[in-house]
């Protein structure tokens, strides 16, 4: 069956089962609790007001909308709650191509035709993006219908599959009532959210970032650019934003809490679990250029005393992210730290190893308190993958690891 395009259907004639003008299409509506792409209504203007004709009733359409019921049949229409109208609410509307990673604007829709159980089915098939749904639109009931087709036809389509397509909806109220969420979006890299997100207008990123699981909102909020990443936190409510927090980097966390005003801060910090709490409040007392500020508090250490097999177990129970992993420390203790071990050779020795025959030579660390430009230079000279940091006692207090230094110098540049 042919594809149709939703501004085609518009307006397009109704028909009864005698074949008598019953009004014309206004609108066309999905369900999104029932099917995300099946159309379920047809919003019919007549001359009795506009109706609701569920599109169970339409028998086919050609050349206009032919139904299997009389327009008395069809409920009046009582507004549009619980359903996703393609011309208000998609036309013309921003929406997240989640295959090209980019923000785009709606042009057309485009709707594919089967037959189910003998009943005509019509489906949103994708969206359209590019000058065809633009031109078809301009020039609808302008030329000859039979000129319009000649000239799409010259014209390349720009489709986006409504598979890859993530909707934006700024009301809570309607999110929950349309199950509208971002679990496409959350499957991309966190750094093309980022991108994404960036590109959307700020009550769009705070509808993005309530829906979003904490922990992907945390590793996406991580990549956003400083101004923007506070304007999203001081849009969310403070327990909302404090969930995500938790969920950063502890050093990234402290960075952005730093940025923010001082009441904010509290608020969030107030909402944060008591052992979170503790950890960031420590955080925000070092200055953000020193190496304790660009410090990360999770991180793998282990006893002098460990083995390979005691290292494999700690780093199967490790919540931390993966950056802080490709070296394991060991303490003694009193927490001072006796040597850095490269992930590499764990995994090539034997279970019964002790880590003190593997460590790396020589032992480069840092103290807390020196200048971040410094920390820079060590990556540099060194050609380090994380950095250890030790306070006045050479006791392991934090981990520096390379993407820290990365985004120091972007922040630089």
């Amino acid at each position: 069956m042919p594809t149709l395009a939703l501004t085609e259907l518009l307006g397009a004639p109704v028909f009864d089962p005698a074949g008598g003008h019953c009004g014309r299409v206004r609108e066309m509506a999905l369900a999104p609790q029932e099917d995300r792409a099946r159309i379920a209504m047809l919003v019919v203007r007549t001359k009795t007001g506009d109706r609701m004709l569920p599109f169970a009733a339409v028998a086919s359409i050609n050349g206009g909308i032919r139904t299997s019921t009389a327009s008395s049949d069809w409920p009046a229409s009582d507004g549009s709650e619980g359903l996703f109208l393609l011309e208000r609410d998609l036309l013309d509307q921003q929406v997240i191509d989640v295959f090209g990673r980019k923000v785009v604007r709606v042009n057309d829709v485009e709707l594919h035709q089967e037959s189910a159980a003998n009943r005509l089915v019509l489906k949103v098939e994708s969206v359209d993006i590019g000058a065809r749904g633009a031109v078809r639109r301009l020039l609808k009931g302008v030329v000859p219908s039979a000129a319009l087709r000649a000239l799409l036809r010259s014209i390349p389509a720009r489709p986006i599959p409504w598979d890859f397509v993530d909707l934006i909806e700024t009301d809570p109220a309607r999110r929950v009532k349309l199950k509208i969420s971002h679990e496409r979006l959350a499957k991309l890299h966190p750094a093309d959210i980022a991108d994404i997100v960036e590109d959307l207008a700020p009550d769009e990123r705070e509808a993005v970032f309530e829906t979003l699981d904490e922990e992907v909102a945390a590793e996406a909020l991580e990549e956003v650019e400083p101004k923007v990443q506070k304007a999203i936190v001081e849009s969310l409510d403070s327990d909302r934003a404090a969930d995500i927090v938790e969920e950063m980097e502890p050093d990234a966390a402290a960075d952005l809490l730093d940025n923010l005003e001082e009441d904010r801060t509290s608020e969030i910090l107030l909402e944060m679990a008591p052992e979170e709490r503790k950890e960031m409040v420590e955080l925000l007392e070092f200055k953000e250029d020193t190496a304790a500020g660009r410090m990360n508090t999770e991180y793998l250490a282990l006893n002098v005393s460990a083995t390979t097999h005691d290292a494999v177990e700690a780093l199967r129970h490790f919540e931390g992210g993966v950056e802080t992993v490709s070296t394991l420390y060991l303490v003694d203790s009193h927490g001072t730290l006796a040597g850095a071990v490269p992930l590499a050779k764990i995994v090539l020795a034997d279970r019964e190893t002790p880590l003190l025959a593997l460590t790396q030579e020589p032992l480069i660390s840092t103290h807390a308190g020196v200048d971040e430009k410094e920390v820079a230079e060590l990556f540099d000279k060194y050609n380090l993958l994380t950095l250890p940091v030790v306070d006045d006692d050479k006791r392991l207090t934090g981990v520096i690891t390379s993407d820290d230094v990365i985004s120091l110098l972007r922040a630089k540049l």
